[in-house]
């Protein structure tokens, strides 16, 4: 990665942050310094600041470096902001007038799903979650859909340090089922909720990829009240939820 035209440090750490932010897990010293071609002292010295700065936190073994809160939280704000005056709620607005029941777009963060925007269904029964809100990954279409589309090592340390709380009688509580059910969804594309997360909601999510094509950027998920349309109805919604989930990655660059 060339630095930046402006010799700013500041600018130079900016850098350094974009860089470890397009990457698919935590990095060692050496892995950055591969990618960044600047000298090692350098790279550990700003390692340093953006970790004492709170933008960065040492995995568990000490050695790699990834995204803290943060840099997740301005991440959110940046894409919440965007979502709510821009062609993406246009787009979220239109898909809830073709299906008829409430959808989202949501984001990984951490070790939760956050709701970065959401257009309600124009019905009296419906579960009302504002942009903000943070959902378990293990039993959400959108978290599934996540956690599928992980490197395996991500993925495996992630599972590791997750609960697997059971919040109805459908929740995959045991990591057997789960890790079939996210081989499912790497075959399918595509990743549901049979009300696992709460009773008597279904789910179904698509990914959202931006121009650069990384696996998963965001995930569209469309969600309704079994009472209303039962998981086979909602799996029939596919083909908007993808050209809608197309039209909204064009918008992440």
């Amino acid at each position: 990665m060339p630095p930046s035209n402006d010799p700013s440090p500041g600018l130079r750490l900016m850098d350094l942050l974009d860089l470890l932010s397009r990457q698919e897990q935590p990095l060692a010293l050496p892995e950055v310094v591969a990618l960044c071609g600047w000298p090692k002292p350098t790279v550990h010295r700003m390692l340093g600041q953006l970790e004492a700065g709170g933008w960065l936190a040492r995995e568990p073994d000490g050695r790699r470096y990834a995204l803290a809160t943060r840099t997740l939280r301005l991440a959110e704000a940046a894409l919440s902001t965007s979502t709510r005056q821009g062609v993406r709620h246009a787009v979220l607005r239109q898909l809830v007038a073709d299906v008829g029941e409430s959808c989202n777009l949501t984001a990984l963060s951490g070790a939760d799903v956050v709701y970065l925007d959401r257009v309600e269904a124009a019905f009296p029964l419906r579960l009302d979650l504002q942009p903000g809100t943070r959902v378990p990954l293990h039993c959400s279409a959108s978290g599934k859909l996540f956690l599928a589309a992980m490197p395996a090592r991500q993925r495996q340390a992630l599972i590791d340090a997750l609960p697997l709380t059971r919040y109805t009688a459908h929740t995959l509580s045991q990591r057997e089922a789960l890790e079939a059910e996210l081989q499912r969804i790497r075959h399918d594309g595509y990743a549901v909720d049979a009300e696992e997360f709460v009773e008597g909601l279904v789910c179904v999510a698509v990914p959202v990829r931006g121009a650069d094509d990384r696996p998963v950027r965001c995930a569209l998920a469309l969600q309704a009240p079994s009472a209303r349309m039962d998981l086979n109805q909602a799996r029939q919604q596919l083909p908007r939820l993808l050209a809608a989930a197309t039209a909204l990655g064009r918008t992440l660059g």
